[in-house]
């Protein structure tokens, strides 16, 4: 992989780690005043599917070591 990929998983890893603190804390001030369960639950799925994705790109910047 080149340097020029590497920045851009960098990037990319930056942001959605920024996306999923965001997540954390629209869900956790939807929590506080009590929003709609349903409404709750969707935003947690979408900040999984954005913790999957960060892992996965990391895994890619940091290949295992056994592999």
């Amino acid at each position: 992989m080149g340097e020029q990929e590497q920045a851009a998983l960098r990037l990319e890893v930056a942001r959605l780690r920024q996306d999923h603190a965001d997540f954390d804390a629209a869900i956790e001030a939807m929590e506080a005043m009590g929003s709609d369960r349903l409404r709750v639950q969707r935003m947690k799925k979408k900040k999984l599917a954005i913790k999957d994705r960060l892992q996965d790109l990391e895994d890619q910047i940091i290949p295992d070591i056994s592999a």
